[in-house]
């Protein structure tokens, strides 16, 4: 697939989303379709994330941080590589840190937090476009259970419900790049080729603002 001279200017795409919204298998089909580097969130290295599901209280404020200073060392690795001259295409977005961190920490903890992330913002690059893969509960739920990940057995239907809405009042409001809302649950872009093509086509029209794909309505 070729770039039409209207997506010149997108050389960062930023897939986001709930956990098991597919954030990774769009990132790495799409990176594969249009010859782009995939870059994918190093969750894995996390040694507290276990332990987090299982007291979220008690450990939310090691695996925040941790998160956050990982996130940051791999987008400046990015930058410093000066990749962003071709296409990347990442499976989450910088920003995003923070709809965990308000959800998660602690009065104290997070005015420690906004002092630390702060200041790392301000060299992490804004994506040229960010798509959301908006989802139901239990869309999310039964994505989770299939793909079988150890320390995720223990996540609640109550945290994936609250995340949701978490990453709903973050998005609806979210302007600092283009982006576009997918309703990723009548959608299946990781075993249907025809879903996948079709909203490949939405994510690299040219947008300047916040737009929304429905599949039901196409």
């Amino acid at each position: 697939m070729e770039f039409s001279d209207n997506n010149e200017e997108i050389r960062h795409i930023a897939i986001e989303g709930v956990i098991g919204a597919g954030k990774t298998s769009l990132t790495m089909k799409l990176a594969k379709l249009v010859n782009a580097m995939p870059v994918f969130e190093r969750f894995e290295e996390n040694p507290f994330l276990d332990k987090f599901y299982d007291d979220i209280s008690r450990y939310a404020f090691q695996t925040q941080i941790f998160f956050l200073l990982n996130r940051h060392k791999q987008q400046q690795e990015l930058v410093q590589m000066d990749i962003f001259h071709q296409l990347v295409i990442c499976d989450y977005m910088f920003e995003k840190d923070k709809i965990f961190a308000y959800l998660n920490l602690q009065d104290d903890e997070l005015k420690l937090y906004e002092d630390l992330v702060s200041r790392l913002e301000k060299t992490i690059p804004k994506p040229d476009l960010v798509v959301y893969l908006q989802c139901g509960v239990d869309r999310l739920m039964e994505n989770i259970k299939k793909r079988g990940r150890v320390f995720e057995k223990s996540i609640s239907k109550e945290y994936i419900q609250s995340l949701n809405e978490a990453y709903n009042y973050f998005f609806f409001r979210y302007k600092s790049s283009p982006l576009l809302i997918v309703n990723a649950d009548e959608i299946d872009f990781v075993n249907n080729e025809k879903d996948f093509e079709r909203l490949t086509a939405e994510i690299f029209k040219p947008r300047r603002m916040t737009e929304y794909y429905n599949p039901i309505i196409k």
